[in-house]
């Protein structure tokens, strides 16, 4: 995306929007819409913020920090295009619990450095880890990982072999 303050169609869309978002605990719509503006662009400067939210810079600046503070946001990151995963190998492993506190399993799974994410699920699966590893070996030692951690039952894996 170019500069945010000259991207004049940028800040309009997010300034007139009326997306529909989930309700968060002790959050109005401009805290909604800056959550939404930065999920387009993490790197967006705080005067854009500003600009498009039709604040001062200050206050996007307060609202900011507060939800950094509260942990509503977690951290800034990039995405990356197709080229960026060339080479990876990638997977999907749905996992089914019993026994453990599920808490206790996700946080097991996050020290997995091959594991990007962990998602709660519905069905016969109770959890979903996106695995990004470097050979199918380092695969092999995060899937062995993962089914050595106390209260994971079962697991099942798909290779993803490309994204469409």
């Amino acid at each position: 995306m170019t500069n945010l303050p000259n991207n004049r169609r940028f800040v309009k869309h997010f300034a007139q929007s009326r997306h529909t978002f989930c309700v968060m605990k002790g959050l109005d719509s401009t805290d909604r819409r800056m959550i939404a503006m930065l999920r387009a662009d993490g790197r967006a400067p705080v005067s854009a913020l500003a600009t498009a939210l039709h604040i001062s810079r200050g206050t996007a600046q307060t609202r900011l920090n507060r939800l950094v503070s509260e942990g509503v946001i977690r951290g800034f990151t990039i995405q990356v295009g197709a080229g960026a995963d060339e080479g990876l190998v990638r997977a999907m492993t749905t996992v089914q619990l019993t026994g453990a506190s599920a808490r206790t399993v996700v946080r097991r799974l996050r020290e997995i450095g091959a594991i990007r994410a962990v998602h709660t699920t519905n069905g016969k699966w109770d959890l979903v880890a996106e695995i990004a590893a470097s050979s199918l070996e380092d695969l092999d030692e995060a899937l062995t990982d993962i089914r050595a951690i106390e209260g994971i039952s079962l697991t099942e894996t798909s290779l993803l072999l490309r994204t469409l």
